[in-house]
């Protein structure tokens, strides 16, 4: 969620870059765009990683009970 905040906050910076000429609409979309995969990929990451972690720790509570 942090993530998504930051984004629109730089987004709204860029913006001023966009309307200054500095970027062209398809940079600034490029950007945009660029980041929110980076962000959907890291939060899909995240979640399988704490699944293979809780997989294991129930793993390891089974043997252990064994």
């Amino acid at each position: 969620m942090v993530l998504l905040i930051y984004l629109a906050v730089m987004a709204y910076i860029g913006w001023g870059s966009l309307k200054a000429g500095q970027l062209t609409l398809t940079e600034y979309l490029l950007i945009l765009f660029g980041t929110l995969a980076c962000i959907i990929l890291l939060h899909f990451s995240l979640k399988r990683r704490e699944r293979l972690r809780r997989e294991r720790e129930e793993d390891i509570r089974k043997n252990d009970n064994q």
